[in-house]
């Protein structure tokens, strides 16, 4: 069955960093394309960020150069550090593989005031 859990997201100001993580199983994690994913209030849910099973990355145009993606392969995580963080990135953050599962998370809020 599979499992995703979400954490590390919290209030923080404009400008600040967050390190997102999340733990998975029921996959087999190492063979899968893996993705943070965010929904904002009001919008669909987009992918953010993307890693391979190698490790290549892919971001959204408005985090490029400020979140960075990795993994654990041997640990089962998947990690998102969100550096210079803007209001507009405010959302509920979910991992998923890429193209996702139909089962999500509970994910974990990441609000970034002005």
């Amino acid at each position: 069955q599979v499992q995703l859990v979400e954490s590390g997201g919290g209030l923080v100001q404009a400008g600040g960093s967050l390190r997102l993580s999340c733990a998975a199983s029921g996959l087999i994690f190492e063979m899968l394309p893996m993705g943070w994913y965010r929904q904002a209030p009001g919008k669909e849910r987009e992918l953010v960020a993307t890693i391979l099973q190698g490790g290549a990355s892919n971001y959204l145009d408005s985090v490029k150069g400020r979140f960075t993606i990795s993994r654990d392969n041997g640990r089962s995580a998947l990690y998102l550090q969100m550096d210079s963080l803007k209001p507009e990135d405010t959302a509920v953050y979910y991992c998923n593989r890429v193209p996702s599962h139909n089962v999500w998370g509970q994910g974990t809020q990441v609000t970034v005031s002005s």
